[in-house]
C-alpha cells in the first residue's frame, strides 16, 4: 500500500460556513508540491467525541495526518487533548513554550492569562512544531509505528510560516517529498464536460499522468497531473498528452493555467496592434471589466458604452428606433447595431456589442429569460451575430458571466482566424 496523507480540519465555524477553509486549500497544494498523494479531508467540529471518530477512520488509511484549528486557549479548543487521549499519552508541559508564549506577550506590553498556559501541553513523545508568528505551537508526533501526526492551528499566517520554516524540511528527512505532483490545466469554451470527455474517454484512463475533467461557470477544464522527480520530468510526461488533447479539442482550448478569455483576447489584439470597443446592456458592464482586470489592457482596450437603456442605444451607438421598436432591445440586428456603435464611438479596429435577458424577470415565450444576442463588428466593416439561449432556469449573475464570456469567445476564434488568413495587401 502505497504512503499517503489526510487533513483533518476541525472547528464549528468551519462546518456553520462562517469562515472558508482555506487552509485545506493551502496544504493540499502543499502536498501536491512535495508530491505526497492524499485522498481524504475531513472537517469536524470542536467535540472530542466525534473529533476521536474521525481520528479513528484516518489513523486506518493514512500514514500522514495533518490537524489544523483547535490550538488556543480557549474551552473549545480541544485538539491537543483529544489527540492525548486517544493515544492514551499523558499531557505534559513543556517549558520552553511556556517562556516562548510569556515573551511573545511581553514584546505586545500583555500579561498571559493563566489558560494560556494550557497551550505549553503537548502529548509526552511529542517533538514542538514552533509558531514563529502566533502563540500556540504545533507538533509533531510519531505516536505509533507507520504514523505521523502534525498539528498546526486555525490561523492561515500561523500556519503558513510553520509549514514553510519546519514541515517541508522535515517531512524530507523522513522520506517524504522524495516526487512531485506537477498540474497543468487546459481551459475549453464552447464545449461542455460531458462532450469533452466522450472525446478524450481513453486518455482519462490514464494513471501517470492523470487526466480529470471538470467544470465552472460555463467552462470545462482538464486538469493533467504527472508524478514524477522534478518539474522537468514531469513536464516531459504532460507534453504527449497535452499534444493529444489539443489535437482532438481544437479551437476548443482557448489556454492555460491562469489564462482567462480576456487575457487570452487581450494577447491576440496586442499581437495584432489592434484594438477593441464594447456596448453593453444585459451585462452592464461586466465585459469590460473582465477586459480590464487585465493589466495593461488599456494598450487595446479602448473604452465602452453601457447602453442599458433603449434611448441611449440610439442617441450613444446610433442603433435605429425603428429596430429597436419593430425588433426589440433583446434583437440581432440591434447586438450588430450596437458593436458598429461601439467601434465608432471608441475609434476601436473591432466592436463588440451584447444585449439579453438576464432575468428572472422580463422574459416572454418568444424571448425567454437567458436569450442574449451577440454583435461583433469588424475592422473592414463587416458585422456577425450570434444568438444564445442560456435556459431560463439559470440565475441572473450566470448568464451575465457566461454571456460575456461568450462574447470573448467569439472574438477570440474571429481573431485566430485572421491570424490564420492575413490580409494579403
Amino acid at each position: 500500500m502505497s504512503l499517503s496523507a489526510e487533513i483533518l480540519c476541525i472547528g464549528t465555524e468551519l462546518l456553520l460556513g462562517e469562515i472558508v477553509n482555506t487552509n485545506a486549500q493551502y496544504l493540499a497544494q502543499q502536498l501536491a508540491n512535495l508530491g505526497i498523494p492524499h485522498y481524504y479531508q475531513t472537517v469536524v467540529g470542536d467535540n472530542p467525541i466525534r473529533l476521536k471518530k474521525a481520528l479513528a477512520i484516518a489513523c486506518e488509511r493514512s500514514q500522514l495526518i495533518i490537524t489544523t484549528g483547535g490550538l488556543g486557549p480557549t474551552p473549545d479548543d480541544l485538539t491537543t487533548e483529544t489527540l492525548s487521549d486517544f493515544f492514551e499519552a499523558p499531557l505534559a508541559e513543556r517549558l520552553e513554550v511556556w517562556e516562548d508564549i510569556n515573551q511573545k506577550f511581553q514584546l505586545r506590553g500583555i500579561v498571559p492569562s493563566p489558560s494560556n498556559r494550557k497551550q505549553a501541553l503537548l502529548p509526552v513523545g511529542a517533538e514542538i512544531l514552533p509558531n514563529p508568528v502566533g502563540n500556540a505551537p504545533g507538533m509533531i508526533w510519531q505516536p505509533r509505528t507507520g504514523l505521523t501526526i502534525l498539528t498546526f492551528p486555525g490561523v492561515p499566517s500561523e500556519l503558513y510560516a510553520m509549514w514553510q520554516e519546519t514541515a517541508i524540511a522535515y517531512l524530507r528527512t523522513q522520506g517524504w517529498g522524495q516526487e512531485i505532483i506537477y498540474s497543468r490545466v487546459l481551459r475549453f469554451w464552447g464545449i461542455g464536460e460531458s462532450a469533452l470527455a466522450e472525446r478524450l474517454e481513453d486518455l482519462l484512463k490514464s494513471a501517470n499522468p492523470s487526466v480529470a475533467p471538470y467544470a465552472n461557470l460555463g467552462e470545462a477544464r482538464l486538469r493533467l497531473s504527472a508524478r514524477a522527480p522534478d518539474q522537468i520530468v514531469a513536464q516531459q510526461l504532460l507534453e504527449p498528452i497535452e499534444q493529444q488533447i489539443r489535437a482532438r479539442t481544437g479551437d476548443y482550448c482557448y489556454g492555460v493555467d491562469d489564462d482567462s478569455l480576456a487575457s487570452v483576447v487581450g494577447n491576440q489584439l496586442s499581437n495584432l496592434g489592434q484594438t477593441l470597443g464594447v456596448a453593453e446592456s444585459c451585462t452592464g458592464g461586466l465585459l469590460g471589466q473582465m477586459l480590464t482586470d487585465v493589466p495593461g489592457s488599456s494598450a487595446y482596450f479602448r473604452g465602452g458604452v453601457i447602453s442599458y437603456d433603449n434611448q441611449i442605444k440610439a442617441e450613444l451607438l446610433n442603433v435605429s428606433s425603428a429596430d429597436l421598436e419593430s425588433h426589440g432591445a433583446v434583437s440581432a440586428p440591434v447586438a450588430a447595431q450596437m458593436a458598429q456603435g461601439a467601434r465608432a464611438c471608441t475609434g476601436s479596429d473591432w466592436g463588440l456589442g451584447i444585449t439579453g435577458i438576464a432575468g428572472p424577470g422580463g422574459g416572454t415565450p418568444a424571448k425567454p429569460v437567458g436569450l442574449v444576442y451577440i454583435g461583433l463588428a469588424a475592422p473592414d466593416g463587416s458585422v456577425q451575430t450570434q444568438e444564445y439561449q442560456f435556459g431560463s432556469s439559470r440565475e441572473r449573475s450566470w448568464i451575465r458571466q457566461v454571456g460575456a464570456c461568450s462574447a470573448l469567445d467569439l472574438l477570440r476564434r474571429k481573431l485566430l482566424n485572421v491570424r490564420a488568413n492575413p490580409d494579403p495587401g
